[in-house]
């Protein structure tokens, strides 16, 4: 979420300094860029679930896992592997160039 010159004016006269999450939790570049990728899929993942009309519990069946399991990895939980959100993403229909480009463009 960007602020304009205003709000960022405004925070600034209040004492307090405007950043980055990537400033603010010391991140290095490739830290950043994996929670990055990782919440990217899990709104994908989300996206996909709902467009094929899928519930989380119908998921979590495919899966072999729970429904709470697949509201984790919707939500970008640092507990869940990347191989489970892959195979979560190829459950719902997705593609591997689908999932490619959810990757390469991270999360809008």
């Amino acid at each position: 979420m960007a602020i304009d010159t205003a709000q960022r004016s405004r925070i600034e006269a209040a004492g307090f300094r405007v950043g980055t999450v990537q400033e603010f939790l010391g991140l290095t570049p490739e830290e950043n860029a994996l929670i990055e990728i990782r919440l990217a899929l899990g709104v994908a993942l989300r996206r996909r679930r709902q467009v094929a009309g899928l519930t989380q519990a119908i998921l979590a069946e495919r899966l072999q896992s729970s429904q709470s399991r697949v509201a984790k990895m919707e939500a970008g939980d640092p507990g869940v592997s990347l191989d489970l959100l892959l195979r979560a993403l190829l459950a719902a229909g997705a593609t591997r160039e689908e999932v490619g480009k959810v990757i390469a463009a991270g999360v809008d």
